[in-house]
C-alpha cells in the first residue's frame, strides 16, 4: 500500500474538508459564548449547527440550501413542541410515535429528506428528558434555530469562496474508485487467483463506483454553472466527468477467459508483466484522481507507453518461438488485453491533460446529451406519500418500526436507572434502517465501535489530565468522526465514543467511569431493541425485493444491446441515447449487486437460492461487460460492416433477454424460433478470413451465449423466490 498517497488521497478529500466545516461550525458558538458566560445557550445553538450540519450532505448548492432551510425550520418547531410538552409523560410519549413516523416517512423523497427527518428526530431525543416551562421552551428553540442560521451562512459563505471544489473533489474521488476497480481486474491475472472471490470484489466495486458516479452526476448535471458550461473550469470538469465514464467502460471491455490465457502463459510470465501494467495504469489513475482534488497538474508517467511497446514485442516473440502450438485464441485474447491496455494508456494522457485546465482543452466539448435524463428527479408530490401509506412500501413499513421501537425504547428509558436514557432512544433511531440486512450491519457496527471507543477514551482519561490536550483530542476525534460517518460507520462510532466522552468530562467534570459505563449499557439495550424491531415488526428481507432489480438489470442490458447492436445493423443510436443506455445498465447492474450483497447479510433461512443468484448477477456483469465490448467496436469497424445480416441474431438474443423478464414477471408468453444458429455459423466462417471482422463476431457470440445461461437460471430461479416460506407464521401487523 502506498502510505503517501493515500495521505494525499485524505487530506484532499471533500470527506475530511467538510469534517473541518462541521466541526468548526458545531464547535465555535459554544467556545465563544462560554467566555461570556453563557454555555448553556452556546450548547443550544452548537445543537442547531449539528442537525443541519449533519444535513449539509454533498450535492448541488442550491439542493444543499434548501434542505438547510428545511432543517432549520423543522428543528425549531420540534424543540419547541418537544419542549411544550416535556411536563407530561404521556404527551410526549405520543409525540415520539407521531414524529418518528412522520420523519422517517419523508425518506420518500430521498436521501436528503431522510438525514433531515433523522436530524429532526435527533434534536427531538435531545431534548426529551428535561422538563421546561413555555417561555424556556421558546428560548431553547429560538437558540436552536440561530445554531441552525449560523451554520447554513458558514457552509454558502465557504461555498462562494470555492464554487467548483466539491466538484473537483468528488470527480477526483470518482477517478480512484475506478482505479481500484482496475487493481481488482489486476487480480485477475494472478497465477492462483479466485475467481469467485475476484468477482465478488469487482461486483462490490461497482456499486461504490456507482455511487459516486451518480453524487458527480448531480453535481455536474445540476449546477447550473456548469451545465450552461459558462466557465472555463466548468467546461473541463464536465469533459473529464465524461471521460473517466468512458474509461469505466473500457476496462470493462476486457473481459477474457482468464483460465484459457493461465493455462497458455502462465509459464512465459505474460500474464504476470500484464498485471504490472495494469498496477501501473492505476498508479497513473491515482495520481489523476489526487490532481483533480488538490487543484494541481498531475505527472504522467513517461516510462509506460514504452513498457507497453516491450511487451508486446514479447508476445510476439513468444508466438514466434511456439509457432508450432494450438494457441491461435489465446494470443488473440492477450493481443486484445495489449490493445486495452494500450488504449487506456491514451486515456490517460489525455485525463493528465484535464489536470493543467488548459483553455485549449475545453474547445472541444460538445453538448451531446441531455442532462436532464442523466439524473434522477424527486418531486415534493402529494402523490408519493398517498402511493407509499400502506404496507407493502418499505419505507412505510420503515416508519412504523422506528416508530414502535422509539416509543417502546422510551418507555424502558424511564424505567431504568440510567442517568443519560436518551442515549437508548439515539441508538434505537439511527441504527434501525429499511431492510434487515442494514440494520444488522449498523447494530454490529454501533456495539463494537462503541465498545472500541470507550477503550480508547478510558485509557485517555485515564492518563491525560491537561485540559487544553484533551480539548484538542475532542476536536481530532470530532473531526474524524465526521471523516468517516459517510464511508464507514464502525470507524466513525469508534471516534464518536471517545468525543462524547472527552466532551462531558469537560463540561461536568464528574466521574468518567459513570458516563463510560451509561454510554455502553445504553448503546447495548438500543440495539437489543433495534435488532428485535428488525425482526419482528413487519422486516423487510432482500428476497422480496430483489426480483425487481433482476428484472431492471435484464431491460437495461437490454436496451444497452439494441443501441449497441443496432450500429452494426446500419441503425445507430444517438451519442445521447447510447450514454442514456450505458448509465441506466450500469446503474442496474450495481443496484442487483448490492442487493445480492444485503442479501447474503441475512439470516440463512431468508437466503432463497444464493448460489442461482449469484451465478445470474455475475453473468449480468458478463453480459454487461461483452455489450460494452461491442460497442468498443462501434466507431471504428460498424459502420464498414453494418449489415442486416445480424437482425436475426440481434432479435434472438434480444427475445432470449425478454423472456427471462417476462419467467421472472410471471408473463411467460409462446417462444420465437428464430435462425439465429445458422446465422451465426455463417458469421463465424466469414470472420475467419478478416482480422477486423471476428472480434465482433466473438462478442455476438458471447452475448448469445450468456444470454441462454440468463434463460436457463431464470425459471428455477423464479420459483425458488416466489416460493412461501416454511414455518412462518403470519404478521399480525400486516
Amino acid at each position: 500500500m502506498d502510505y503517501i498517497r493515500q495521505y494525499k488521497s485524505f487530506i484532499n478529500s471533500h470527506y475530511l474538508n467538510g469534517a473541518i466545516r462541521i466541526t468548526v461550525g458545531i464547535t465555535l458558538p459554544a467556545i465563544l459564548l462560554s467566555q461570556f458566560n453563557y454555555l448553556t445557550a452556546g450548547i443550544s445553538l452548537s445543537l442547531g449547527a449539528l442537525c443541519v450540519g449533519n444535513t449539509d450532505n454533498p450535492g448541488p448548492i442550491q439542493h444543499r440550501r434548501n434542505g438547510m432551510i428545511a432543517c432549520v425550520l423543522i428543528i425549531f418547531l420540534v424543540t419547541l413542541v418537544i419542549g411544550l410538552a416535556s411536563v407530561s409523560r404521556i404527551w410526549t410519549g405520543v409525540l415520539v410515535l407521531i414524529f418518528c413516523f412522520v420523519f422517517s416517512f419523508i425518506g420518500v423523497y430521498g436521501t436528503r429528506a431522510s438525514s433531515i427527518g433523522l436530524n429532526a428526530l435527533l434534536v427531538m431525543v435531545l431534548n426529551i428528558d428535561r422538563p421546561h416551562t413555555a417561555s424556556e421552551s421558546l428560548i431553547i428553540a429560538a437558540e436552536v434555530l440561530a445554531g441552525g442560521v449560523w451554520y447554513m451562512m458558514l457552509s454558502l459563505l465557504l461555498y462562494s469562496f470555492r464554487p467548483y471544489k466539491l466538484v473537483q473533489q468528488a470527480i477526483g474521488d470518482c477517478v480512484q474508485a475506478t482505479a481500484g476497480y482496475l487493481r481488482i481486474k489486476a487480480a485477475f491475472y494472478d497465477r492462483d487467483t479466485d475467481y469467485d472471490e475476484d468477482y465478488r470484489q469487482l461486483l462490490e466495486s461497482q456499486v461504490s463506483i456507482h455511487a459516486k458516479q451518480d453524487l458527480v452526476r448531480t453535481l455536474l448535471f445540476k449546477s447550473r454553472n456548469i451545465v450552461q458550461e459558462s466557465t472555463h473550469v466548468g467546461r473541463v470538469l464536465m469533459m473529464v466527468f465524461l471521460d473517466v465514464v468512458d474509461f469505466f467502460e473500457r476496462i470493462m471491455t476486457s473481459q477474457q477467459d482468464y483460465r484459457l490465457l493461465h493455462q497458455a502463459f502462465d509459464d512465459s510470465g505474460l500474464m504476470q508483466e500484464c498485471r504490472k501494467l495494469i498496477l501501473e495504469l492505476a498508479a497513473e489513475l491515482d495520481e489523476i484522481g489526487i490532481a483533480l482534488m488538490s487543484g494541481k497538474p498531475s505527472v504522467e508517467n513517461s516510462q509506460l507507453p514504452a513498457r507497453i511497446r516491450d511487451l508486446r514485442d514479447r508476445l510476439n516473440q513468444y508466438r514466434q518461438d511456439h509457432r508450432g502450438t494450438e494457441q491461435a485464441e489465446a494470443y488473440a485474447s492477450l493481443s486484445n488485453i495489449l490493445d486495452s491496455i494500450e488504449d487506456l494508456g491514451l486515456r490517460l494522457h489525455t485525463l493528465h491533460g484535464y489536470t493543467t485546465y488548459d483553455r485549449k482543452l475545453s474547445r472541444n466539448i460538445h453538448a451531446e446529451v441531455d442532462v436532464e435524463e442523466f439524473v434522477a428527479h424527486t418531486e415534493v408530490d402529494q402523490k408519493l406519500i398517498l402511493d407509499n401509506l400502506n404496507f407493502k412500501s418499505d419505507i412505510f413499513r420503515h416508519a412504523v418500526r422506528v416508530s414502535i421501537a422509539t416509543f417502546a425504547a422510551y418507555v424502558i428509558s424511564g424505567f431504568l436507572p440510567v442517568g443519560h436514557g436518551y442515549w437508548i432512544l439515539l441508538t434505537t433511531i439511527v441504527i434501525i434502517k429499511p431492510v434487515y440486512s442494514l440494520t444488522k450491519r449498523r447494530n454490529y457496527e454501533r456495539l463494537f465501535g462503541t465498545l472500541g471507543g470507550a477503550c480508547v477514551g478510558l485509557l485517555i482519561l485515564y492518563f491525560v489530565k491537561d485540559t487544553m490536550v484533551l480539548f484538542v483530542l475532542m476536536l481530532l476525534f470530532m473531526i474524524m468522526t465526521y471523516v468517516f460517518i459517510r464511508t464507514n460507520y464502525l470507524v466513525a462510532v469508534t471516534m464518536t465514543t471517545p468525543y462524547v466522552l472527552l466532551l462531558f468530562h469537560l463540561l461536568y467534570p464528574t466521574d468518567f467511569r459513570t458516563i463510560l459505563a451509561d454510554r455502553v449499557i445504553d448503546t447495548m439495550i438500543g440495539s437489543a431493541i433495534s435488532f428485535v424491531a428488525s425482526w419482528l415488526i413487519i422486516p423487510s428481507w432482500e428476497h422480496e425485493r430483489i426480483p425487481d432489480f433482476m428484472t431492471a438489470a435484464l431491460e437495461a442490458n437490454i436496451d444497452y444491446f439494441k443501441a449497441v447492436a443496432g450500429a452494426f445493423l446500419g441503425r445507430p443510436a444517438t451519442v445521447h441515447q447510447y450514454k442514456l443506455s450505458r448509465k441506466n445498465a450500469f446503474v442496474a447492474l450495481a443496484n442487483l449487486s448490492d442487493a445480492l450483497s444485503r442479501m447474503l447479510s441475512e439470516p440463512r433461512r431468508k437466503q432463497k437460492s444464493i448460489t442461482e443468484m449469484h451465478q445470474f448477477v455475475v453473468a449480468n456483469h458478463m453480459l454487461t461487460s461483452h455489450i460494452a465490448t461491442l460497442a468498443y467496436y462501434m466507431e471504428p469497424y460498424a459502420a464498414r460492416y453494418a449489415d442486416a445480416t445480424y437482425e436475426p441474431v440481434v432479435a434472438d438474443i434480444v427475445g432470449r433477454l425478454e423472456r427471462s423478464v417476462e419467467v421472472l414477471e410471471d408473463e411467460v408468453t409462446a417462444a420465437r424460433r428464430l435462425p439465429a444458429k445458422e446465422v451465426l455459423m455463417a458469421l463465424n466462417q466469414r470472420a475467419q478470413a478478416s482480422k477486423e471482422f471476428k472480434p465482433i463476431v466473438d462478442q455476438f457470440n458471447f452475448i448469445a451465449k450468456v444470454a441462454t445461461d440468463i434463460g436457463k437460471i431464470s425459471p428455477p430461479l423464479h420459483m425458488a423466490l416466489a416460493a412461501p416460506e416454511e414455518g412462518v407464521g403470519i404478521n399480525p401487523l400486516v
